[in-house]
């Protein structure tokens, strides 16, 4: 649960996750009657986007400040835990103990980890994202992405992108605000690392700022056929998330690509052999 303190003028939130671990609760997750199982994906998106309006017009009235978009990000983590949902996040001290901003970056795998981080990371710190411009464009989304000022990049240009997140990201950083980056130019559930470029590295050692690797598991939430945004959900998967201690950048960072993908790669086989061992 978050809590909110006011003192004077000023509104202080402590942390969403004030241990290093967060598991789901039991007994929280959701007990549904047969026929919203067999339709939960439909009333998971109903839901899921009734919240993002609210959001939105919180966003077009210029009220979308750091704390306003934490608690609406835990208000979907709490919803996709009313769908069955099962959190596994380990880490969140490294995120807690930074001293100063930090670039994170982590493998993207679908719609839920860009929901959820804000919850878990801008009730620690101001942080923005690396998206793409359509989804600052999309009807839905976009004012709620607009409202929290990203850095916007094409994706189909990486080397314009690069200039873009260099000179922007730095400027970011040098202001106290952290940047998630998700290097890979589309969500996917498999990870392949030669899809992983080192644009976060190159961005931490230019602005001499640490790094957090993240790890993610969170098929949970599909990707739509139509709208990317918009896929079925599977409460029988369960969301990891790994936040990997700070690290320096040295050099021209090729060792710590290299890291970063090990640690990525790691994570996923070892949340794979747990989910088959469960499965036994």
């Amino acid at each position: 649960m978050y809590l909110v303190i006011r003192f004077q003028s000023s509104i202080y939130m402590k942390s969403l996750f004030p241990s290093d671990t967060y598991l789901t609760p039991s007994g929280t997750r959701g007990k549904f009657p047969n026929r919203l199982i067999k339709n939960s994906s439909l009333f998971f998106i109903i839901r899921f986007l009734s919240l993002v309006f609210k959001t939105r017009r919180l966003a077009v009235k210029g009220k979308l400040d750091r704390q306003a978009w934490a608690i609406s990000s835990h208000s979907v983590l709490k919803l996709i835990e009313r769908f069955s949902g099962r959190f596994h996040i380990e880490g969140l001290d490294n995120i807690r103990q930074s001293d100063g901003p930090v670039v994170f970056v982590s493998n993207h795998m679908s719609t839920l980890e860009t929901m959820v981080f804000p919850c878990i990371i801008a009730s620690e710190m101001e942080v923005t994202f690396v998206v793409k411009d359509s989804l600052v464009n999309f009807p839905v989304f976009g004012a709620v992405m607009r409202a929290r000022n990203p850095i916007v990049v094409s994706r189909s240009n990486s080397r314009e992108d690069l200039t873009i997140v260099m000179n922007q990201g730095k400027k970011f950083l040098e202001e106290g605000t952290s940047i998630v980056i998700f290097p890979q130019k589309t969500r996917k559930v498999d990870f392949i690392p030669d899809e992983f470029n080192s644009m976060g590295v190159k961005l931490a050692g230019r602005a001499g700022v640490k790094l957090i690797p993240v790890a993610i598991k969170t098929d949970f939430w599909g990707n739509g056929k139509f709208i990317k945004e918009l896929g079925p959900i599977y409460p029988e998967k369960t969301i990891y998330m790994t936040f990997e201690k700070p690290m320096h950048i040295q050099g021209t960072g090729k060792e710590e690509h290299k890291k970063i993908i090990e640690f990525i790669s790691s994570k996923l086989e070892e949340w794979s052999d747990t989910i088959k061992r469960n499965n036994i």
